[in-house]
């Protein structure tokens, strides 16, 4: 599943930097995550860290992208595949 930004957000720029898919970004309205780019940090850290930062809680789960572990890890893959070959880790 991929991440969504409510309403609620203030634009506090605390959750882009932190994205390692940089999934995050500013519209010119309201900051937004790109379910394309978004593995919920899968492959990354344990846990969304957009969600950590977050000041007013305003990062759920987006029901319209439901996605399995492996899913998401897939996504993880497709993204940084070319880093993880590098590594020796693929």
């Amino acid at each position: 599943m991929a991440l969504l930004i409510s309403k609620k957000c203030i634009n506090c720029d605390m959750c882009e930097p932190e994205c390692p898919n940089q999934a995050i970004s500013y519209d010119g309205i309201i900051t937004v995550i790109d379910p394309e780019r978004c593995t919920e940090c899968k492959g990354h850290y344990d846990r969304p860290t957009c969600i950590d930062v977050c000041p007013i809680d305003c990062i759920a789960v987006d029901p319209a992208y439901k996605e399995s572990e492996e899913q998401l890890y897939d996504k993880f893959v497709a993204l940084h595949g070319d880093m993880l070959i590098a590594k020796g880790s693929a």
